[in-house]
């Protein structure tokens, strides 16, 4: 998207569903100029549900199974936000996501499928797994299948959906050498939507992988390990699972359109009664030609779905969607064999099954090679160097787009000292200290250039990342400014974003012990979020000079998040590592502050990387260090991501500022380098207290905490 003109209007998706991703992948293409997309979703990935029964017989992993979201936004120039909505105000046009402040529209759109919760079946909240939302059932039933031993397993809901799950089911545990015993119950008859010819096909396929049918059955309550039925018949089951009928989720009734048994009733065009909401896929309800509920109704609303919102937003007409009046229903059958049935015909076997593959794969396959983000083309004549300055790719983001510590060390080491008593800097250290009225105060201040589109979680990873100076130095968070560069917004959209990031800040600075003093807002290129912090010494503040020879190094928070972020920009890195470093930048490092609070020396990781700022420690001390690099913490899928090339923009200036640094070369070494954002707390601690606080600190939740090595007498840092 051409960012050089101001965004003007938001564009929210609900939902993750098959429309949405379509949408995205078209907005990529060729987004509409002055719009902000949104994309909201209770996870960083959204399952593919024509593959579902496949990827639970075991023919598809959960990579194959997922639309990796993370980057598709990247690739639709839109922000993820990584939640479950639970309300829409369409007077005040916001949308309630938990844990964050209100997000507001100009046009929203919802694609959140369907539940087959069942609140009113007692025991089913609290022991069963309905099949849908399939995120959470898909997960669950990757750990059930790979720890039981004798699984025991009842399906509640004999339509097609349950047919296909329990067979899948059954399958999958007999691939894994187990002798499942499984039962589908339902009110009625099994699968008695379908044609007879194809109903026969799939009771037989049933009967053939030996489950068992229960109907005209009633269930009374649902144990945790057992069905039972409105006449007392107990039926044994470690896993149960409900696939009974299509239920929209609750949120949906109090949003103040127009609804169909609580779904989303739309017209042709697919609004609903408020023109400003749209709704498509199982959530919704088509007034004018209903349909049952299924995917290839999702997936041809895309086209329709993608110009009606770009219609909606730029003023142009809206085109209608007219649905198909019947389709092809491919069923899976457990093993890799299908059924295919239309207008009343049906036909099974192996090559059916390859033929299901071959078109769910395909659509997939759309979700794969999406053209990352690359450098500005170089004009034919230059200056010489240009290229080079340029780099191989796009400038991080975070602590990646900070200058190399030895040219911030050179440009430092030219000023002259304080000429005030109040004032002391600490050479190395990046929070100077002051005397107000006899007592120490701590001040520093950081700014981050945003690596992801969403300002509530950036404002959360610049909090922390700011006030990592101040519980480095034992100190306690007392006041910020907030500085801010915004892009190019309307004054609607400056209002919005400013309202997020100011309500975020002042939350996590509230939590931390601080509060908001002040300000500045200025206009640039793009999003930068700045705080200066002050905090509070109550003893002597902790600083980089006091290491001795001999005592253990411990690092709170894994590293790795530069070449995750990194490797993101380039749509290399997976969601879920995306969302999980994420959650750890948001991770506050307040309570290590309190529980290293007696030790030798500290500083936080960060641009630098963990060999730049452990060289600050030994700069100081007149210290080097042993690193054990097989106890050094690295994030989710780092290592993996290091060993395919990727690295920050920062990685090489990292090596050239470290210091020297001698043992074996690889990718855990390379991430040793690696600049963080918002990192974890590095202490050098007496050897005798080392094992205690690494306790308290993983009971404090802090897992990641580890003890990676010693300091020596010895300048530079040393590998093992």
């Amino acid at each position: 998207m051409n960012r050089d003109f101001p965004l003007v209007k938001d564009l929210v998706l609900i939902g993750g569903g098959h429309t949405h991703a379509l949408v995205l992948r078209k907005w990529g293409m060729k987004a509409l100029a002055g719009v902000r997309v949104t994309v909201i979703n209770p996870g960083p990935t959204a399952p593919y549900s024509g593959m579902l029964p496949g990827f639970v017989a075991g023919h598809y992993s959960r990579e194959e199974l997922d639309i990796d979201l993370v980057k598709l936004a990247r690739f639709a120039g839109a922000r993820l936000v990584n939640g479950a909505v639970s309300a829409i105000d369409t007077t005040q046009k916001t949308i309630t996501v938990p844990g964050r402040p209100p997000i507001a529209y100009d046009i929203v759109s919802v694609d959140v499928g369907i539940t087959s919760v069942m609140p009113d079946l007692p025991g089913f909240s609290d022991y069963g797994i309905p099949a849908k939302p399939l995120g959470a059932f898909a997960s669950r039933w990757d750990t059930f299948r790979i720890t039981t031993t004798q699984p025991r397993i009842a399906i509640i809901g004999g339509g097609v959906a349950g047919a296909e799950l329990a067979m899948a089911m059954v399958h999958s545990l007999r691939a894994n050498g187990s002798a499942p015993v499984a039962h589908l119950i339902d009110r009625g008859k099994i699968v008695d939507t379908l044609g007879e010819t194809a109903r026969r096909k799939v009771l037989a396929a049933l009967a053939d992988l030996g489950v068992t049918l229960i109907e005209d059955a009633r269930v009374a309550r649902v144990t945790a390990t057992a069905v039972i039925l409105h006449d007392g018949t107990e039926i044994a089951s470690d896993f149960t699972t409900g696939a009974a009928g299509a239920k929209p989720h609750d949120w949906q009734k109090d949003i103040g359109v127009s609804l169909h048994d609580g779904f989303i009733n739309v017209n042709e065009m697919l609004q609903s009664s408020d023109p400003s909401l749209f709704a498509v896929g199982d959530c919704a309800h088509l007034a004018h030609a209903p349909r049952p509920k299924a995917g290839v109704y999702a997936v041809r609303q895309a086209p329709v779905l993608f110009d009606n919102l770009r219609a909606a937003l730029s003023g142009g007409d809206l085109r209608p969607y007219h649905p198909q009046k019947d389709y092809l229903k491919l069923i899976s059958l457990g093993e890799k064999s299908a059924l295919a049935e239309r207008m009343g015909t049906a036909f099974s076997g192996p090559l059916l099954w390859r033929w299901k593959d071959r078109i769910d794969r395909t659509f997939m396959r759309q979700f794969e090679d999406l053209v990352p983000m690359s450098l500005p083309p170089l004009p034919l004549t230059r200056a010489l160097g240009l290229k080079e300055a340029l780099g191989d790719k796009p400038m991080c983001g975070g602590c990646g787009a900070k200058v190399g510590r030895g040219a911030l060390r050179s440009a430092l080491q030219s000023l002259p000292p304080p000429q005030r008593d109040d004032v002391q800097i600490v050479p190395g250290d990046d929070a100077g200290l002051l005397t107000v009225g006899g007592m120490q105060q701590v001040i520093s201040t950081d700014h981050l250039r945003a690596f992801i589109n969403d300002p509530v979680t950036m404002t959360r990873i610049a909090v922390n990342h700011a006030l990592g100076d101040i519980w480095a130095m034992g100190a306690a968070p007392q006041a910020a400014t907030v500085n801010l560069i915004l892009p190019k917004l309307s004054a609607d959209l400056q209002a919005r974003t400013l309202s997020e990031i100011m309500q975020t800040a002042n939350e996590a600075l509230t939590v931390a012990g601080a509060a908001i003093v002040g300000g500045h807002t200025s206009l640039g290129a793009e999003l930068t979020i700045g705080l200066t912090v002050t905090g509070l010494c109550a003893r002597p503040p902790i600083t980089l000079r006091g290491a001795q020879p001999g005592d253990a190094l411990i690092l709170t928070k894994p590293i790795g998040s530069g070449v995750i972020m990194a490797a993101e920009m380039a749509g290399a890195a997976p969601g879920d590592i995306v969302a999980d470093a994420l959650d750890l930048m948001c991770r506050s490092q307040a309570v290590a502050s309190d529980i290293l609070a007696q030790v030798h020396a500290m500083t936080d990781v960060t641009g630098f990387g963990l060999a730049g700022h452990l060289s600050g420690i030994g700069d100081a001390s007149g210290t080097g260090a042993m690193l054990d690099l097989a106890n050094i913490p690295i994030m989710a899928g780092a290592l993996a991501l290091a060993k395919a090339g990727q690295h920050s923009t920062l990685f090489r200036d990292n090596i050239a500022g470290s210091g020297p640094v001698t043992g074996p070369a690889g990718p855990i070494t390379d991430l040793i380098y690696d600049p963080q954002t918002a990192g974890g707390l590095l202490a050098a601690v007496h050897p005798d207290q080392a094992t205690d606080l690494l306790q308290k600190l993983k009971n404090a939740g802090y897992n990641g905490a580890s003890i990676i090595g010693y300091v020596t007498d010895i300048p530079g840092i040393t590998l093992r």
